[in-house]
């Protein structure tokens, strides 16, 4: 009983931690939306869009109202959007997304990580070329033919449709992702989604078998989960 306590409470943490992650990660997006236009999601497409995402992947409104709230309080904070690329052992390819309001502090994050873990920083290009920048959109539906008919008529250039187990997943080009949750929403009132958001995706997975390799792909991929400024990570390594 003792060691399923322990199991449950670990689990638990690790929940609360990714949640975290994903708050501060919308809550910085949306912080930037406000900022670059007016603080107000009626008359500031690009906010109203984030502000959508965020509730699609159920971040609290507390947390969207606090950066809105912090945007219209003239705070100076400033970040910036940098992209990390990277090559773990075998085949393995990694892609690592950053929001920063100090980029030297990330990249010596980012080489710390890659360092410790023996794997290795590639330049600009030498990795993303490999994946597919798509707009994503996972939640419970089955019916192909309605998804793809609601979708074009809402002209959304749809990318690919798959189904599995009841999951339905929407392949759509990044600029479409809000024009196809919106049409979404109109078809499915109060569609509650697994994912929505803008990945890159890889063209190939691999599988890696040595044990050793694993170990030391683990050891990156916690080493960058604990690095605040990191918002997004991609690989194609199949886990």
């Amino acid at each position: 009983m003792g060691r399923a306590h322990e199991v449950r409470a670990a689990a638990m943490a690790k929940t609360a931690a990714m949640k975290s992650k994903v708050y501060s990660r919308y809550g910085k997006e949306i912080y930037i939306a406000a900022k670059s236009g007016v603080a107000d999601p009626e008359m500031n497409l690009a906010l109203r869009s984030k502000i959508k995402e965020a509730k699609a992947n159920q971040v609290p409104a507390d947390v969207i109202k606090r950066a809105i709230e912090k945007a219209k309080g003239g705070s100076t904070e400033s970040y910036d959007t940098l992209r990390y690329e990277g090559f773990g052992p075998g085949a393995a390819t990694i892609i690592i997304d950053c929001l920063t309001d100090n980029s030297n502090r990330t990249i010596a994050a980012m080489n710390q990580c890659f360092n410790k873990s023996r794997c290795k920083m590639g330049v600009k290009g030498s990795v993303s070329f490999g994946y597919d920048n798509l707009g994503v959109l996972s939640f419970p539906y089955t019916d192909e033919d309605k998804m793809l008919d609601t979708l074009v008529e809402a002209e959304v250039d749809v990318n690919d449709i798959e189904v599995e187990d009841g999951e339905m997943t929407v392949y759509v080009t990044p600029g479409d992702l809000h024009k196809a949750q919106e049409a979404i929403d109109s078809l499915i009132p109060d569609c509650n989604y697994s994912v929505c958001a803008i990945k890159m995706l890889p063209q190939e997975y691999v599988t890696l078998t040595d044990e050793h390799d694993k170990e030391m792909w683990q050891r990156l991929l916690d080493n960058l989960d604990e690095v605040e400024d990191v918002q997004e990570v991609f690989h194609n390594v199949e886990m």
